[in-house]
């Protein structure tokens, strides 16, 4: 009997368990309409009458009489003229169902309803929203067999945006490598990481069969703002001196050259000219020169010219929103591992951390502490500082180089994902200097900037300062920068016998620059300063 009882309660706790699962949408159609047009939501756990409950679109609910019928499986609703693309819930009681895509087809580019022809089609996302950094996964046809020169493109946007719309990819952010962005990808099914930068609208796949339809994606969660504004065009020249002492054939000589980094705030490179054509082009972030049996006495260069817009970006972010997922991110397991650069599983660098951020919980507070502790130490020095790190905690000195790379190592000892930055600051005269800065993660916000020694207001010479420089350099960008690597580039070398030169500290944060193969005996190589040779100022 008391068996038989026991079963009764489960049965019955079971079955309340079930009637208070909420709401589920299967299907809507159509997913892509007018306002005012009949919206059919196929579902379930929806209930035999309204009652209180209600449907949204784009967070709108409709008015009472746009319900035209509704039951347990079926709700069918006018959309109202006053809606916009976005997701569609329905609201029972203190439950939400599932969320499913509706777009407004007279807000969206006439291209989104003309056919693919071979181009590639997207049948489905999913989720249809999420944070930055969700793992989305796109489903359809004809992607292609690897992605190659194929991408996957989210809205981005600026205050000055519209100003340039002569240039047709203005306000798309591609999914990045360097946030381990493309996951998988086959001919009918890709797997991306929404990237940093990435603003609500409609995501397109484009490959050289053709772009696929946008389809609309809605990010949520943020933590906080970004806002770019005040763009500049670059245009600028990296060039490589080399001279050939002694050389006897057969032997090869190879360069590695760093190109522009993209991100968020550096947009639209684009490749002018270029002498020699590369050996490998696109080489993780650097072109690859090959030279040939060169001869004695003989002098080469190599010279890459370049566009791009640059952005100042402002963040505004609470820190007790910026929360850290309950899972590591594979941006969280790569960027919080120590290297030689970066020793942050060190003890004395992790009970400096601690000792720096005290009772401090959340990331993007911790990250302030660590900043405001290097511009409080006073010792961040526009001349160059030669220790390590750890010379540069004892001495409470450092350049920004030695600065950069502390804030990394600091707040990776603390779990929070840290790469330094490389690049050059652009001056009043166009005059270029080498730089170091860094970029901290949030979940849900992507890559935040902080630049610990402009902060100090250890400025090179004719560079133009923000009076507010020591709040400013957290979470801000200026835009008199160009940007060459954004975390570390680990090389291997083309030869197995080549004999590789290593310099930390010139254009880009690479282990690698220049290899010499078999009868190349003595050699030598100047890398010139990057060379403004055009600046376009909004």
């Amino acid at each position: 009997m008391r068996k038989f009882i026991l079963f009764a309660l489960m049965s019955i706790s079971f079955l309340a368990a079930c009637r208070e699962q909420g709401p589920e949408i299967h299907s809507i159609n159509p997913r892509i309409g007018r306002m005012g047009d009949i919206l059919v939501i196929l579902g379930r756990g929806f209930g035999e009458e309204r009652n209180q409950s209600y449907v949204s679109i784009a967070g709108t609910p409709p008015v009472s009489s746009s319900y035209l019928s509704w039951n347990d499986a079926e709700i069918i609703v006018r959309v109202p003229d006053f809606g916009d693309s976005g997701l569609v819930f329905v609201h029972i009681g203190n439950n939400r169902s599932n969320p499913a895509l509706f777009s407004n087809q007279s807000i969206m580019p006439a291209t989104i309803l003309q056919a693919e022809g071979n181009g590639p089609r997207i049948t489905s996302i999913e989720p249809v929203s999420g944070p930055i950094g969700t793992l989305l996964t796109i489903r359809g046809s004809n992607f292609g067999v690897s992605r190659k020169d194929s991408g996957v493109f989210f809205p981005w946007e600026s205050e000055s945006q519209q100003s340039f719309s002569d240039l047709p990819y203005q306000a798309y952010v591609e999914v990045s490598e360097a946030e381990f962005g493309y996951e998988f990808w086959s001919e009918r099914e890709i797997r991306i990481r929404v990237p940093s930068g990435a603003v609500s609208g409609n995501l397109e796949l484009r490959t050289p069969r053709g772009n696929s339809r946008p389809v609309l994606f809605e990010i949520t969660g943020k933590p906080g703002t970004k806002t770019y504004r005040d763009r500049r065009n670059y245009t600028f020249s990296v060039m490589l001196d080399i001279d050939i002492e002694t050389a006897f054939s057969p032997n090869t000589l190879y360069v590695w050259m760093p190109q522009p980094s993209p991100s968020s705030y550096q947009r639209n490179i684009r490749l002018l000219s270029r002498t020699p054509e590369p050996f490998i082009d696109n080489h993780y972030g650097t072109s690859i020169f090959q030279f040939i049996d060169v001869s004695s006495g003989t002098k080469h260069g190599i010279i890459m010219s370049f566009s791009a817009d640059v952005y100042a970006l402002e963040t505004d972010i609470r820190n007790q929103a910026a929360v850290r997922l309950n899972r590591p991110s594979p941006i969280a397991e790569r960027y919080t591992l120590a290297s030689t650069l970066i020793p942050s599983n060190n003890p004395e660098i992790i009970a400096r951390a601690r000792q720096i951020v005290g009772n401090e919980r959340f990331p993007y507070g911790q990250a302030q502490r660590i900043y405001n502790w290097l511009l409080s130490s006073g010792g961040i020095l526009t001349s160059s500082f030669q220790g390590d790190l750890f010379d540069a905690l004892e001495e409470n000195r450092a350049d920004n180089y030695s600065a950069a790379l502390l804030f990394c190592a600091l707040a990776r000892s603390l779990d929070i994902p840290a790469i330094p930055v490389e690049g050059v600051l652009i001056n009043r005269q166009r005059q270029t200097n080498r730089h170091f800065w860094a970029e901290f993660w949030l979940d849900g916000m992507g890559w935040v900037p902080v630049d610990p020694a402009l902060g100090a207001g250890a400025a090179p010479p004719n560079f133009t300062l923000r009076e507010d420089h020591e709040q400013f350099y957290f979470g801000n960008m200026d835009n008199q920068r160009l940007t060459f690597s954004r975390g570390e580039r680990f090389l291997a070398q083309m030869a197995p016998q080549g004999r590789s030169v290593v310099s930390s500290r010139d254009n880009s944060l690479q282990n690698i620059w220049i290899e010499a193969a078999g009868g190349l005996q003595l050699y030598s190589y100047v890398w010139d300063d990057v060379t403004i040779t055009g600046l376009y100022v909004q």
